[in-house]
């Protein structure tokens, strides 16, 4: 008998087999493209559920790879917002990054670079210089530094109406500048007049209308020093705003020039000079021409130069367009690259598991139709043809996936970018701008989905293509006994080199560990999901003999099934393992570390008292100053008083061979009272001997930088001065307290605003007595502040914990999602596939009652599997992490496991069980089979 292709009209009277003795005859392609065009669309009507189950995996897929990417590529274009220099030309400013440049293992150079989080300023003495430049209509110094306001409003003319509105709190920052500076933004008066005393201030207009001031009302303003009286003598608004009032993200108030350059302390320097343009004159010919003139015969430098590092840049920066809000906004630039890294790592996370998603539920799918393929290729069906097929129904299924998740893509975004400005984990002057361009990005997204979904089909139905038909068919009747030899392999290497990950993570400490663990977890999961039929296999094999034995009828067929259906229920049960593994890793290693933080800040803090603020009634934005921690100490019945500095240093150091620059949260107290009111839990050293020049290490990181007592580190303050520290104390209490504790001496001077989130207390008298008299020190000298007995704990924070907490969470839930579907729409097709079966089943005498115990013990044993699994490849990394840097092991909290078992048992349960309920209706088994 002679081969004929199907699509030839030979083949519609009788079905050849192939032969290698007779050769497949040349198809001409119009009728290939006819025959898959045909058979495609009939298996799309006919396999409706099963590509259903495709079709919702790929538009979640293209849904969050678009709004991860919409979210990545806006913070890629992100940049400052420009308020307060609206209406200047160019900025003049310091540099605010620092860089370390080291050559690599194979002697090439390489940079790295970090923001700087403090105040590198301007020296007063270019002035001159930029005054000087053509088109340049005036150069303005402005300093801007934080003050505390509160409000008695009184009437000071016959006439006047009380304010209406109630003094309220703000969340915005407020800041003093000189009354010079009003004109870049530029401001001009509402009412009143400009400033012409030193005791005379001008507030912008949203900052009054939410404290309810008028102009002649005193108010009491506290920048770095002791409280004083002021009295508004105006009211400012931005020119050209429209109904606006002030600024939206800081408030403003003005002084005189000589009274703001006091306030500031730093006379001979300034925080930024802005530039105005004369009328005609460009922004590039004044760039040119200030680049210029402070690039001259002797090259202007910011303060501080001679402390910076070699490699960074000490000349100044001239600011236009968007940048131009950087001055403003310190924190945009620190903000931004750590949500830029944090949303590429999780963009790479969800690309993996989309991937693996896609690729098994593709994969399954076109599996579960290996009979089909295989009559086909019976039936005189070429390969090319077979796979023109398949690839015709994935690119028509995930086409139109794709694109309606690409048109979700944006609202995501918009959600993603919501959600984080609700919980503060973007500063709000940070911009994050969306260009029309942008909107193309979820195309991008869309045809990478399409591609994988199309690789992984072509690649599903390889094996049937290929062979021969009749070899075909006979695959096509069961599974394969053992999975294939490379795959096998492959997954043994994988849980090696996890296996061998976590325990380098255990040897190891700090970044090295956090590093190994995060490789073992992915690892891991790789090589569970490459062994899943062995898995499966064996934990059947481990379930089956209590299921025979107490199931029942059930329970023995439910292991007879599970044994025969291995490889697919391992399909299954891999997924699951992806998610509680993954899920697992996320909730538990953020929580284990803030569990043993916050333990540690516990056991720090000894203080009886701690004076703090919260800006509460009628006081913006108060602050602590030295001046009042002194006054504090002062108090009779005061054995102790400390404040509490927060700030940043930049590590740098090499990461295996590369330059890295770390920025860590720091914090500065006085040793003298350290002992009485705050323990770090010192292990070698004497925090007694911290001041200048020298530094308290923590235990782990002195042990991954090889420090101890008398060795000498260096680091850079936030203002970019390049020091190096002699160790006088190692402590073991890190986690909470940060890798390097400084005394207030030596850190405060390399602050833009040294002033103090709280002071510790520690007494020699009853606490009342002595809160009383506390009490009434702090009513003159910080308003605002309160006394609060039982300090809570000290706990150092990352600057982007915020957006990590948030992104964690939106990674956890974009992983749940595409597992929960996974699991449902493989076992759906399973189940979908097992039809026959069970009603061959009910045709030989089981009952219902009996096939439902067993589709229940199915269920138990996949979900249980899954769970045990995922729970020992979570385990495994997470001691890693957890024992070297916590010294404790790993901690889920309750709520969080029982939510991941109750997702895992109810996903199981509806995939196995909803499936086969038109199987187990109530008619008759004989009117089942004739169905």
């Amino acid at each position: 008998m002679t081969y004929t292709p199907l699509d030839s009209p030979e083949a519609m009277t009788y079905a050849p087999h192939e032969s290698p003795e007779h050769p497949e005859r040349p198809v001409h392609p119009v009728r290939s493209r006819r025959t898959a065009r045909f058979l495609a669309a009939r298996s799309l009507k006919l396999h409706r559920k099963a590509w259903a189950a495709v079709f919702a995996v790929l538009v979640l897929t293209s849904l969050v790879l678009g709004g991860f990417a919409l979210a990545t590529l806006s913070t890629v274009a992100g940049h400052a917002r420009v308020e307060r220099y609206a209406g200047a030309a160019a900025v003049v400013t310091g540099d605010q990054t620092t860089r370390y440049t080291a050559k690599m293992l194979g002697g090439e150079a390489q940079s790295s670079s970090a923001e700087l989080t403090e105040r590198v300023r301007v020296p007063r003495s270019v002035l001159p210089r930029i005054a000087a430049v053509p088109g340049v209509r005036a150069a303005v110094a402005d300093d801007a530094f934080p003050v505390a306001m509160s409000a008695k409003p009184t009437a000071t003319r016959a006439g006047t109406p009380a304010p209406t509105s109630t003094p309220t709190s703000t969340p915005a920052p407020v800041y003093g500048h000189s009354w010079q500076a009003a004109a870049l933004a530029p401001f001009t008066l509402r009412e009143g007049r400009a400033p012409a005393g030193p005791r005379q201030v001008v507030l912008d207009g949203s900052l009054a209308d939410r404290m309810g001031v008028r102009v002649g009302d005193a108010i009491t303003v506290q920048s770095l020093g002791a409280p004083a009286t002021y009295e508004v003598c105006g009211i400012a608004a931005p020119k050209g705003q429209g109904d606006r009032t002030g600024l939206d993200h800081q408030g403003a108030v003005f002084f005189t020039d000589q009274r703001a350059r006091q306030l500031a302390g730093h006379p001979g320097s300034t925080d930024a000079i802005g530039v105005l343009a004369q009328p005609g004159a460009s922004d590039e010919q004044i760039h040119a021409g200030i680049r210029a003139a402070l690039a001259g015969a002797e090259p202007a430098r910011s303060v501080g130069a001679g402390q910076r590092h070699e490699d960074d840049d000490t000349g100044l920066r001239v600011l236009t367009g968007d940048s131009r809000g950087e001055p403003e906004f310190l924190d945009a630039a620190p903000s931004r690259w750590g949500l830029l890294q944090l949303l590429a790592s999780v963009c790479a996370l969800v690309v993996m598991i989309a991937v693996l998603v896609v690729a098994g539920t593709v994969a399954q799918a076109v599996h579960q139709r290996a009979r089909e393929m295989a009559l086909l290729r019976a039936v005189g069906a070429t390969p090319e043809q077979l796979r023109a097929t398949v690839s015709r129904e994935v690119r028509t299924v995930a086409v139109v996936a794709a694109v309606i998740g690409a048109i979700g893509a944006v609202p995501v975004y918009g959600l993603l970018l919501l959600l984080l400005r609700s919980r503060d984990a973007v500063p709000a002057g940070l911009e994050l701008p969306t260009p029309w361009w942008l909107y193309g990005v979820p195309l991008l997204t869309a045809g990478l989905t399409v591609l994988v979904a199309w690789i992984t089909g072509t690649l599903a139905c390889r094996r049937t293509a290929r062979v021969r038909p009749a070899q075909a068919m006979g695959e096509a009747q069961g599974e394969p006994e053992r999975p294939g030899r490379g795959r096998t392999v492959t997954g043994l290497v994988m849980l090696f080199a996890g296996v061998t990950s976590a325990g380098t993570a255990v040897l190891q400490f700090g970044e090295v560990a956090a590093m190994a663990a995060s490789t073992a977890a992915v690892t891991l999961v790789i090589g569970c999901a490459l062994l899943g039929p062995w898995i499966a296999r064996g934990a059947l094999r481990v379930l089956g003999a209590p299921a025979r034995r107490f199931g029942g009828a059930g329970g023995y067929l439910a292991a007879a099934a599970a044994q025969a259906n291995s490889r697919r229920l391992g399909a299954a049960i891999t997924p699951i393992v992806l998610m509680v593994a993954f899920v697992a890793v996320q909730l538990s290693g953020g929580a284990t570390l803030d569990r043993q933080g916050g333990r540690q800040g516990e056991e720090a803090v000894r203080a009886d008292l701690a004076v703090t603020t919260d800006g509460s009634g009628s006081t913006y934005g108060p602050r602590i100053t030295e001046e009042t921690v002194d006054r504090i100490s002062r108090v009779p019945g005061v054995a102790a008083a400390s404040g509490v500095l927060h700030s940043t240093v930049v590590l740098a150091r090499k990461d295996f061979g590369e330059p890295r620059l770390d920025r860590l949260p720091v914090l500065a107290v006085s040793p003298a009272a350290m002992p009485r009111v705050l323990d770090p839990g010192v292990v070698e050293g004497d925090t007694a001997k911290l001041g200048r020049g020298t530094v308290a290490v923590g235990k782990d990181r002195a042990r991954s930088l090889g420090l101890g007592i008398g060795s000498v580190v260096t680091l850079r303050y936030g203002d970019g001065a390049n020091v190096s520290l002699r160790v006088a104390a190692v402590y073991e209490r890190s986690l909470a307290l940060g890798d390097f504790l400084f005394a207030t001496e030596e850190l405060a001077p390399h602050m833009s605003a040294p002033l103090h989130s709280r002071v510790l207390l520690g007494l020699d008298a009853p606490a009342g007595q002595v809160q009383a008299a506390v009490q009434r020190v702090l009513a003159d000298s910080a308003p605002g502040a309160r006394v609060t007995p039982d300090p809570a704990g000290e706990q150092q924070k990352a600057e982007d914990r915020g957006v990590g907490e948030v992104i964690t969470m939106v990674a956890v839930s974009v992983i749940g999602g595409f597992t929960v579907i996974a699991v449902l729409s493989t076992l759906t097709l399973i189940m979908i596939g097992r039809r026959q079966e069970i009603q061959l089943l009910r045709l030989v005498g089981a009952g219902r009652r009996q096939i439902r115990r067993m589709l229940r013990i199915e269920a138990a044993v996949v979900g249980l599997t899954g769970l045990v699994v995922g729970a020992a490849v979570a385990l495994i990394p997470l001691v890693a992490l957890s024992l070297p840097l916590a010294g404790t092991l790993p901690y889920l909290p309750p709520v969080q496991a029982g939510v991941i078992v109750a997702v895992v048992a109810v996903t199981v349960g509806a995939g196995i069980l909803l499936p086969m309920r038109p199987a187990l209706s109530k008619r008759h088994p004989a009117g089942l089979a004739r169905r």
